[in-house]
């Protein structure tokens, strides 16, 4: 999650390993994710861009886009997290993804976060997603939201936030701003290539990309200690625990579908496969998968110069899992 040295304020560029070690999926399923890619036109669907969820700071508002489907009756929520390498929030991000399950019957909102370039760190970051939620638990009527019936699903960054959104239910070290009287539970959560324990998001590398992400002043220490703290990433284990969702997992965590490439040059592979490990151990239901020969969704094409290693993520099978997920999960 390391910009690459040199690279200017916000700039999105990611150090890239040259190894990856084999996934372990002996608790996983692996996917050939090399059928056919989604299609959307099927249901009609209104949009609401640009709405301002709060303003944690003078100046600063932070916006959402909402799809709603065309179709009867009220619907469960779910919220979208973008990826960005802790740098970036792209509320516009995965649009044909998001598109294609609001038309399978859900609210689908996605959100903006702040980033370290603002000074933000993970928790500020927890917190925006949180209010996002209770933002739209307030404005169900108007969304056509059913409240008692909400996931999250975030991809890279995205991912993590998502999976400390829904380990941290019911903690208030993450309420903050407005909507207080409304729940920021979530009882669903997708996880695709996120991070979790940050002091080993290197280790499925090769020695040098390893090295390249331990050192002070990454986006990853920044999310954790603030952008100024100068603090290689292991530097205060009992900080960066507090940053781990698995840290908070319990019996009473929220089903997770986790989603990982083991071509992953990113954010190793292992990473999912640790928070996973931690749901079982506590009886939640958590289900993963590992696709074949994928990399790090579209960033892994962005960086890499070939749009088509982003297609495995984009797949009929891929993103039929997620809804199939979320019917089981937030079924009305």
């Amino acid at each position: 999650m390391n910009p690459a040295e040199g690279a200017p304020a916000g700039a999105l560029k990611m150090v890239v390993a040259k190894l990856v070690a084999p996934s372990d999926t002996s608790t996983s399923t692996v996917i050939d994710p090399t059928g056919p890619q989604i299609e959307c036109g099927k249901t009609a669907v209104d949009t609401h861009n640009d709405v301002v969820y709060s303003k944690p700071a003078p100046g600063t508002e932070l916006k959402l886009d909402v799809i709603v489907p065309k179709t009867g009756g009220t619907k469960p929520l779910v919220v979208y997290v973008s990826g960005g390498g802790f740098v970036q929030s792209i509320k516009e991000a995965a649009l044909d993804q998001r598109t294609f399950i609001a038309e399978a019957g859900y609210v689908v909102a996605s959100v903006q976060y702040r980033t370290t370039t603002t000074g933000a760190t993970y928790r500020d970051a927890v917190s925006d997603v949180k209010a996002a939620i209770r933002y739209l638990r307030a404005h169900a009527d108007e969304y056509g939201i059913n409240p008692a019936k909400v996931g999250v699903w975030g991809e890279s960054a995205g991912g993590y936030l998502a999976a400390m959104t829904g380990t941290t239910n019911g903690v208030k070290t993450f309420e903050a701003g407005d909507n207080l009287d409304q729940r920021s539970d979530v009882q669903a959560v997708v996880d695709k290539f996120g991070p979790s324990d940050l002091t080993k998001i290197q280790a499925d590398f090769d020695p040098a990309t390893q090295e390249a992400y331990v050192g002070p002043g990454g986006s990853t220490a920044a999310f954790v200690y603030g952008p100024d703290s100068g603090m290689a990433i292991g530097a205060d284990p009992a900080a960066v625990a507090g940053a781990n969702p698995a840290t908070y997992v319990d019996s009473a965590s929220p089903a997770f579908l986790l989603f990982h490439g083991d071509d992953d040059r990113i954010i190793s592979p292992s990473q999912t496969l640790l928070l996973h490990t931690a749901l079982r151990a506590k009886g939640v239901d958590s289900t993963r998968y590992v696709l074949s020969g994928a990399g790090h969704g579209d960033l892994a094409a962005i960086l890499g110069g070939d749009p088509e290693s982003a297609l495995p993520w984009t797949t009929a099978e891929v993103v039929g899992e997620i809804v199939a997920f979320f019917g089981k999960h937030l079924a009305s």
